[in-house]
C-alpha cells in the first residue's frame, strides 16, 4: 500500500495539462496568425504573445521527464518493498514499515529511502546536539532544530558526556578525528563515499613539525597529542602523566601549563607528553594543519560508524578489526548505506522484545545488501536506535522517545 502524506502531484499534472493544451492550441492556430519577433498578427491587430513556444516545449519536456523519473522511483520502491507499507514523505523520500522473520521470530523494521536526483531540494547531513560537543539531546529536538523530515541516530558517543566518537565533519568543518580505524561515510554534493579515515595532522613551527594525533577526542593513550578547540567546550581535558598543555591563540603560543586550561575562542589547546611538546615556547608562531586519508577534497560532511556491513557490494563485517566486539549478538540496530544509483537507505530494527527480537550484524549486513546497498555501515544501536519521520518517532526504542543522543543524520529541505 502506498499512502501519501505529502502534497499530491495534482498541481504538476494540472500544469502539464495546461501547457500541453496551449501547445496544441498554438499548433492548430498557425494558419490564423504568424509569430514574428515577439509580436503576433491576429485579424490585422498586433498582439503581444502569451507564450514563447520554445520555452513551452522545454517546460513541457522537463515536466514530463521529471514525472517519468518520479514514477520510475515510485515503481522501484513498490517492487523492492512489496511486503511493506510505504509512505511518501516528499517526492523522492519514502518511509517503509515492514516485518521480517528470522528463524520464525519477528523483527520490526523501519526504512528511509531517498533519491536526491528526484527532489534536489532534499539535503542530508549530520546534526549535533549543541554548539559544544559534550552535550546530548533527543532526536526530536535535533530534527526540529534542523527542520529534518526524517532522521536516525548517528555516531557512537561517550555516554557520560555526549562527545561523538570518531570522525565528524559538518559543512566542511572538522569537529572530531577518527578512532580505532573505524569506517566513516562521506557526503558530497553529488554522491557518497565510505572508507576508513586516517588522521594526518601536524603543528608547524618554522621548519619543524609536531605530529598531532587527534582532534576533540577523549584521551586513550598518554603518548598522544590531541588538539582541543572551542567546539570541545570551555576547558581542555586533564593533563596525562608527564604531560603538558600548550595554549595557542591566533597562531601564537600564549601559555604553557600542566593544568586544565580555558580554550581560547580564536585558537586551541594541545594536550600531550612533554617529550613531544616541550620544545614549544611562549611567543612561538605556529600553525595547525589537518588532513585526512583518503583525501576527500570536496566532501561536505563525514560521520563515523562501524563496523562495515557491505563493502563494494560484498558482505564485509569487520567487527573485531574496528574494536567493536562488544556490540555483537542480537540487538536493536541502526544502519546507513547507499546504492549504485546514489539512493540513501537508513534503517532501524527494533529489538529486545518478543514482538521484535533485533538483528545480528551479519543479518543486518545481508538486509542492507538485499536493499541494493553497495556500501553500508552500522551506526550506534541498542538503546540509541531511533527513527524520526515527519514529527514522530516511528519505531519503538527501549526508552519512549529515544534516549538523549550526541548526533543524528537528518534529511531536510
Amino acid at each position: 500500500m502506498d499512502t501519501t502524506f505529502a502534497r499530491p502531484n495534482l498541481e504538476k499534472l494540472m500544469l502539464l495539462g495546461v501547457n500541453l493544451a496551449l501547445l496544441c492550441g498554438l499548433i492548430s492556430a498557425q494558419s490564423v496568425f504568424v509569430l514574428a519577433d515577439n509580436v503576433r498578427i491576429v485579424n490585422g491587430i498586433a498582439v503581444s504573445p502569451l507564450i514563447n513556444q520554445t520555452r513551452l516545449d522545454g517546460s513541457a519536456g522537463d515536466i514530463i521527464k521529471e514525472e517519468n523519473k518520479l514514477n520510475e522511483f515510485n515503481q522501484q520502491i513498490r517492487r523492492k518493498y512489496k511486503y511493506g507499507t510505504i509512505y511518501t514523505i516528499e517526492d523522492g523520500l519514502k518511509h517503509i514499515k515492514m516485518t521480517k522473520y528470522y528463524k520464525g521470530r519477528p523483527v520490526r523494521l523501519n526504512v528511509i529511502e531517498a533519491d536526491f536526483n528526484i527532489n534536489p531540494e532534499l539535503k542530508i547531513a549530520p546534526v549535533i546536539a549543541s554548539d559544544k560537543l559534550q552535550r546530548k539531546a533527543s532526536i526530536s529536538s535535533m530534527a526540529r532544530k534542523s527542520n529534518s523530515l526524517a532522521a536516525v541516530n548517528g555516531a557512537f558517543f561517550k555516554p557520560q558526556t555526549g562527545c561523538p566518537l570518531g570522525t565528524l565533519m559538518i559543512n566542511r568543518k572538522m569537529y572530531t578525528g577518527p578512532i580505532h580505524n573505524r569506517v566513516s561515510m562521506g557526503f558530497f554534493e553529488n554522491g557518497f563515499a565510505m572508507d576508513k579515515i586516517q588522521f594526518n595532522a601536524y603543528l608547524k613551527k618554522g621548519f619543524d613539525k609536531i605530529t598531532v594525533d587527534n582532534l576533540n577526542q577523549p584521551r586513550m593513550l598518554s603518548t598522544a597529542v590531541i588538539a582541543y578547540t572551542p567546539d570541545w567546550g570551555t576547558y581542555s581535558t586533564i593533563t596525562p602523566k608527564y604531560g603538558t598543555q600548550v595554549v595557542v591563540a591566533d597562531n601564537k603560543v600564549t601559555a604553557i601549563t600542566v593544568s586544565r586550561t580555558q580554550i581560547p575562542e580564536n585558537g586551541y589547546v594541545l594536550v600531550g607528553p612533554k617529550s613531544k611538546l616541550g620544545e614549544l615556547k611562549i611567543g612561538d608562531r605556529v600553525s595547525l594543519n589537518i588532513n585526512t586519508t583518503p583525501d576527500w577534497e570536496d566532501v561536505k560532511h563525514i560521520i563515523s560508524g562501524g563496523p562495515y556491513l557491505v563493502k563494494d557490494g560484498e558482505i564485509f563485517v569487520d567487527m573485531t578489526a574496528q574494536k567493536l566486539g562488544c556490540i555483537g549478538g542480537r540487538n536493536p540496530r541502526t544502519a546507513i548505506g547507499y546504492t549504485k544509483d546514489n539512493h540513501i537507505i537508513m534503517i532501524t530494527a527494533d529489538g529486545r522484545e518478543g514482538s521484535s527480537i533485533g538483528l545480528t550484524l551479519n543479518e543486518l549486513a545481508y538486509l542492507m545488501q538485499s536493499l541494493g546497498c553497495v556500501n553500508a555501515m552500522n551506526l550506534d544501536g541498542g538503546g540509541s536506535t531511533v527513527m524520526y519521520v515527519d514529527g514522530n518517532i516511528v519505531n519503538k526504542p527501549p526508552v519512549k522517545g529515544g534516549i538523549a543522543l550526541s548526533s543524528v543524520i537528518g534529511i531536510y529541505k
